[in-house]
């Protein structure tokens, strides 16, 4: 990299990254994945959300004990420092394609809420403008970014708190509604397991799509100020309130909607607030709803532009890729991931009512992937530190040992889960190639290396 060259802005405060990681978890998979969720698991599901938050917050710590001892080091570099080369490969375009198609089902989400007030314009074209606005808002200083994501997500956070409030109100029927609100909704209706363990499991898949996006805690280290304090208090508060986030308004609909009548068209969210009968309630969630998702979208495309920067530094991409405009923005890692965008969103021209469906089903396989490797760097790299942070992982090694191994217990199930047959095969198809490659490119450095020592 040229000496004159800009390098990545440390434009980060503690509240910008704090909301960074809540708006990426907050987003299509709860506002609009819990109706897929609540249909293969009924209320159920709950347990699904309060495994997967166990897992998150093992996952979570790890990561912010890493960072502590390696400061300035995102997840790749951890994952290279403690496989090397091939793996740091292959997880870190595993988790680009990740944040790529997580980002694509964002903004096709926003062109379907879009949708309930323009029903005439088509999907695709909706979905182009939220893209435009997201990618125009990237091309900003980081510090711009991070100041938007911290207002789009005290959006979702703000909604997501009044839901709660409002939905207790009807639950406990302390405010007037049309609805069938009872608690014997939770067990009426085949009751608490109405699909057996089997329809539990098979909604983990969405879960961890759902949780998804903990981890840019990890990516966004290198541009926050003083992150080796910071990312710890940070992870600790994070955990918390997204599973309260999940599982609460999960709790709600159950009691209000029996799960069995939550229509896959719209966000349960919306379907609650039009029982409600509040004037106007429904389009004042169906705006919270496009922001919360472009404010994910947002995150997606600040997740990808960087990954691709670090792993051109590491030479795991083309070094075009460390390109830093004159903002501090990794300026053609977001040309290469808008112009997947255009692909996804013409995936929703020719599949408009399926592609949501299809695409959400792949990030939870990438996730999983990330999350082990996460889990199995700290097992290695624990034994290297030259002394224990502060902020470290209880019970070590069981508590990794433990996540490592539930996590990829739930990788395989999901691989034989004939349900899932077309994202197990883009994901396996995927990682196969990523792993020839791999090889590939390790056997050229090694020969340039025998050839310049020659």
């Amino acid at each position: 990299m040229s000496e004159n060259q800009p390098n990545l802005q440390r434009g980060l405060l503690p509240r910008h990254v704090q909301f960074i990681a809540l708006a990426g978890m907050i987003g299509t998979g709860i506002f609009m994945g819990s109706s897929n969720t609540l249909n293969m698991a009924g209320p159920s599901v709950v347990v699904a959300y309060l495994i997967g938050g166990l897992l998150l917050f093992i996952v979570m710590a790890a990561l912010g004990e890493m960072a502590t001892v390696y400061p300035n080091s995102n997840v790749q570099n951890l994952i290279n420092k403690a496989f090397g080369f091939q793996s740091s490969f292959i997880v870190g375009w595993l988790y680009w394609i990740n944040w790529l198609i997580v980002t694509i089902v964002e903004l096709i989400a926003a062109g379907s809420f879009l949708q309930y007030w323009f029903p005439s314009i088509p999907l695709w074209l909706l979905s182009v403008l939220c893209a435009a606005i997201i990618i125009g808002i990237n091309l900003f200083q980081v510090k711009h970014y991070g100041e938007m994501e911290f207002w789009f997500a005290s959006i979702k956070i703000i909604t997501l708190t009044a839901f709660i409030i409002l939905g207790a109100l009807i639950l406990f029927n302390i405010l007037p509604n049309t609805t069938d609100a009872s608690f014997s909704n939770y067990t009426a209706h085949g009751g608490f397991f109405p699909n057996g363990m089997g329809g539990m499991l098979s909604a983990f898949l969405v879960v961890m799509f759902s949780y998804g996006g903990a981890e840019l805690i990890g990516i966004a280290v290198t541009e926050t100020k003083d992150s080796e304090k910071v990312i710890p208090k940070i992870i600790k508060g994070t955990v918390v309130r997204v599973i309260l986030f999940y599982i609460l308004p999960i709790l709600i609909i159950c009691g209000i909607i029996p799960w069995n009548e939550v229509s896959s068209a719209d966000s349960p969210f919306v379907q609650v607030f039009t029982l409600s009968g509040i004037p106007g309630a429904a389009h004042v969630m169906n705006f919270v709803l496009l922001t919360a998702v472009l404010s994910a979208a947002n995150s997606g495309i600040y997740a990808t532009s960087r990954t691709l920067y670090t792993m051109a530094q590491n030479g795991e991409a083309p070094k075009a890729f460390s390109f830093i405009s004159k903002k501090g923005v990794p300026l053609n890692g977001i040309i290469l991931t808008t112009s997947f965008i255009l692909v996804g969103v013409f995936l929703a021209y020719l599949t408009p009512d399926q592609v949501i469906g299809y695409l959400m089903s792949i990030p939870g396989f990438t996730v999983l992937l990330l999350w082990i490797s996460i889990c199995l760097a700290q097992l290695k790299l624990r034994k290297q530190y030259a002394q224990l942070p502060a902020f470290h992982v209880k019970w070590f090694p069981y508590t990794t040992i433990f996540a490592a191994i539930a996590l990829t217990g739930i990788f395989i199930a999901f691989i034989f889960n004939v349900q899932n047959i077309i994202g197990t095969a883009v994901c396996l198809s995927v990682l196969t190639v990523l792993i020839i490659v791999s090889f590939i490119i390790k056997k050229e450095k090694k020969d340039k290396r025998v050839s310049s020592v020659a």
